[in-house]
């Protein structure tokens, strides 16, 4: 081995920051303790395939962002990388309802959302129509990409948001920049309850002053240490106007395409509609349904909605794997579900 190959050995291995703050900023430790959690308590079936395959294909399902389905709410919102994957996935598979022209109400969304993550709470689904709204009408239809622009943007940033809430409430009370406090984890993790329920009132007023706004959250990010949006995809928003309301704020933040891309989970909005591999397994399907004998019948209907969800949904885990009866037409096909 030369040197200039012994250096650049060294260099890929080396890493400046300590191991422990690597561990954490990276989650290795998380997916490793839910790995062997998962693999204790389905071990009987798990076994079978070998434990050596099992950690390639839970390790292979996160890096692919395929780990997050059917997996409950605590669970998709532990880190970043579920975050995006999880909304990811939720595009994937419903992207058809957009390239529709479909609009759908905030009940309708959640059942959609609960096919995927059978725990995923009203209010995350509530703030998103909040935002696309940015009124109390929030039972009123919402188009797909509209939808699920703000509910990347409430998800993936929840807590940042929540202090944001917070402090525009404390602003819509009168209190100086000098006085307003800014949320310690603590109270972000009494949001959206409290927040969102004694604030949505106060927050749909005709808004604070953008620049002031602008300041605290500049001061925010300094202390804040999870996940925010980009500083200046916020400033740039903020310049844009005098006085600013809560939603308005959201809304013009879901819509920033450096936001998007930060996130890295959807693609951007010209090319919202567009996923040739998925076109290409639904004309295969629509293909083969034209073709069956019993292609009109109400039970044809169902095995071909079940056929849509099972292709839209990315390739079924090795440690979500179990079987489930088909009620609708005596059938049996394997999917994929997980247990608190």
């Amino acid at each position: 081995m030369s040197a200039v190959q012994r250096k650049t050995r060294m260099n890929r291995f080396t890493c400046a920051v300590p191991d422990d703050e690597y561990l954490a900023d990276s989650k290795v430790s998380f997916y490793l303790s839910d790995a062997v959690t998962q693999l204790l308590e389905h071990k009987e079936e798990y076994t079978q395939f070998g434990v050596i395959r099992y950690f390639a294909e839970y390790f292979s399902s996160v890096k692919n962002s395929n780990h997050v389905l059917f997996r409950e709410y605590n669970y998709i919102r532990a880190t970043p990388h579920n975050r995006a994957s999880f909304i990811r996935v939720f595009w994937r598979c419903y992207r058809q309802i957009g390239k529709s022209g479909d609009a759908l109400s905030v009940l309708e969304y959640r059942s959609l959302l609960q096919l995927l993550c059978p725990d995923f709470p009203l209010e995350v689904v509530q703030s998103a129509a909040r935002t696309v709204q940015m009124d109390d009408a929030t039972d009123g239809p919402m188009s797909f990409s509209d939808f699920l622009y703000a509910l990347q943007l409430q998800f993936y940033y929840a807590e940042f948001l929540g202090s944001v809430l917070m402090i525009y409430q404390d602003l819509l009370a009168g209190k100086s920049p000098n006085t307003v406090i800014v949320p310690t984890s603590s109270s972000i993790e009494r949001l959206p309850s409290a927040a969102a329920e004694d604030g949505d009132k106060e927050a749909r007023r005709d808004g604070v002053e953008a620049s002031t706004l602008a300041q605290c959250i500049d001061a925010l990010c300094d202390r804040f240490k999870r996940s925010h949006p980009p500083r200046a995809c916020m400033t740039e928003v903020l310049e844009q106007t005098n006085k600013v309301s809560y939603y308005s704020f959201l809304m013009s933040l879901a819509k920033h395409e450096s936001i998007n891309q930060t996130i890295g989970a959807l693609p951007s909005m010209a090319e919202f509609l567009i996923d040739p591999e998925m076109d290409q397994e639904l004309d295969k399907l629509i293909a083969q349904i034209s073709v069956s004998p019993g292609s009109h019948s109400s039970g044809s209907a169902v095995c071909g909605l079940k056929e849509v969800q099972r292709r839209a949904s990315p390739r079924r885990n090795l440690h979500h794997r179990r079987k489930m009866e088909v009620e609708s037409d005596g059938s049996t096909e394997e999917t994929d579900s997980s247990e608190n």
